[in-house]
């Protein structure tokens, strides 16, 4: 009982800290992938993923698991393939906060497959995402590109990922059903090599660092982290906490890549990073009470 509520409070901790190291594959990734194929970066980076978890969870692996990763890999599988494609044409804060868009997402696809009810705060938040969307992207002007297209895409595969996740992970032990999701996104992508990009660069120091540090920490272990988190967390809360990641992209993308924002881009990104909060926290006036 005693570790049960440890668990219960440590948990947001844990996801916190898998959201920072999501934040930092930001400026990692789109290093990596400026010359080298970003299919072939992202099928290299869930195979070594899915051989680091292979070992432990591989035979006790149930077929209903199996199937359910399936499913979740492919959904993962696509917007990791979006948001990388992104990460070429936009620059790591822009693609960290159109990417926390999920959190907008999520609630939504939670409402459209499973029948979970909208509040009147996910409504707002849904104005003020797209508000702040456009001011963050150049107010009048409104500089929307490729990139953002392709990253917003990529949001909304993370957004159904957590939705399907919070569904599905209950009936799931932990291990088997992070493994059946590395391995899952390691065959979908596998499947498009033949059309991907020629190599455009041998394999580097950089390259493999890059691969060990998102396959190994930003895969493996934060997939585990989140895949057993998310038992015990709703999608709601697992979602703002993970709203922290433009946050983190942000950071990181000024210390390594000096990226500098507007006046109207600051506004635009806390309008956002408002907007997720308000999504899934919401304002004290705002709550709907509940029936006994």
């Amino acid at each position: 009982m005693k570790l049960e509520r440890a668990m219960d409070r440590v948990a947001p901790l844990l996801l916190l800290a898998v959201t920072m190291v999501w934040g930092v594959t930001f400026v990692v990734v789109q290093r990596a992938v400026a010359h080298f194929g970003a299919v072939e970066f992202l099928a290299l980076r869930f195979a070594i993923a899915a051989l680091a978890l292979a070992p432990f969870f591989l035979r006790a692996t149930r077929r209903h698991e199996a199937v359910v990763g399936l499913g979740l890999g492919l959904v993962l599988a696509l917007g990791y393939l979006f948001q990388t494609w992104g990460l070429r044409a936009t620059t790591v804060t822009q693609s960290g906060f159109v990417t926390g868009l999920f959190v907008i997402f999520a609630p939504v696809f939670a409402r459209l497959f499973f029948g979970v009810g909208l509040r009147p705060r996910n409504y707002i938040a849904i104005g003020m995402s797209c508000v702040g969307l456009v001011l963050f992207l150049g107010g009048p002007r409104f500089l929307w590109d490729a990139g953002d297209t392709l990253t917003l895409l990529c949001a909304l595969f993370f957004g159904l990922h957590i939705a399907l996740l919070s569904r599905y992970s209950p009936s799931c032990r932990t291990g088997p059903l992070a493994f059946t999701q590395m391995a899952s996104q390691t065959l979908w992508l596998a499947l498009l090599l033949p059309v991907g990009e020629p190599l455009q660069s041998p394999f580097t120091g950089a390259l493999i660092g890059a691969l060990l540090l998102t396959g190994l920490l930003a895969s493996a272990a934060a997939f585990y982290i989140q895949t057993r988190v998310q038992k015990r967390l709703s999608a709601a809360r697992t979602a703002v906490i993970l709203a922290s990641e433009p946050l983190f992209a942000a950071g990181f993308g000024y210390f390594f890549n000096h990226d500098v924002l507007t006046g109207l881009e600051l506004i635009g990104g806390a309008l956002i990073f408002l907007a997720m909060l308000t999504s899934e926290l919401g304002w004290p006036r705002l709550r709907v009470p509940r029936s006994a």
